[in-house]
């Protein structure tokens, strides 16, 4: 069942019956997450949402862990930064709806933007901005999960994995979604720190680069 805004469970008798769309509830969104309460803490931990809808899932996982990211680092605007891009970039999100996947990266901006404004207001910067919306844009993607492909293109849905090097310094590589998922059942193929590496070999790697840089590079 996929999340929605404002706990409307159908948004038309049309989508249920062509793609089965019925959102789940607030209430149970968070009875779910609390079962991994500690997991959803960890600003590191990755998480994979295959039918997000419009996002309810992982609107609530990056609440709670911009929570932690703002209780530790709030005093230093850079770590906040640093910190916030780590904890957003750990969210994967697949639909096959392009109205959800757009709605979805709204939500999951809107929540980072409004903390960040709050904290900082003046001092906020364009960059850190731009490269939330550019993570967005590669983490939340439009797909079919169960046949790992875009339903327009039929090209296959590819993630990028984002992995801070030394300090501010950001690395991406691009990994298939496919093999995650197909070989992620195997513990031959997983780590405990679930390194999207150990799965498949990247299919594109891109130069590091500082996090408050990415989309421009790009």
């Amino acid at each position: 069942m996929m999340p929605s805004t404002n706990n409307i469970q159908v948004k038309s008798k049309k989508r249920v019956s062509d793609h089965g769309e019925v959102f789940t509830s607030e209430r149970e969104v968070n009875d779910m997450l609390d079962l991994v309460k500690q997991e959803t803490q960890r600003i590191d931990s990755r998480f994979l949402e295959p039918a997000c809808g419009s996002g309810n899932f992982l609107v609530e996982v990056l609440n709670r862990k911009l929570r932690v990211v703002e209780s530790i680092f709030r005093r230093s605007q850079l770590e906040y930064e640093r910190n916030s891009v780590l904890a957003i970039s750990s969210i994967y999100g697949v639909d096959i709806l392009n109205d959800n996947v757009k709605e979805c990266r709204e939500r999951l901006f809107e929540i980072f933007d409004s903390k960040y404004s709050k904290l900082y207001r003046k001092k906020c910067t364009e960059q850190c901005r731009q490269s939330i919306k550019f993570i967005l844009s590669k983490n939340i993607m439009l797909g079919d999960a169960l046949y790992y492909t875009n339903p327009e293109t039929n090209e296959p849905i590819v993630f990028s994995e984002w992995t801070f090097i030394t300090g501010s310094l950001l690395k991406r590589r691009d990994f298939r979604y496919r093999f995650l998922v197909d070989k992620s059942n195997s513990s031959d193929h997983v780590n405990d720190l679930g390194d999207f590496s150990v799965i498949d070999e990247p299919i594109q790697e891109f130069p590091v680069t500082h996090f408050l840089k990415i989309a421009e590079y790009a």
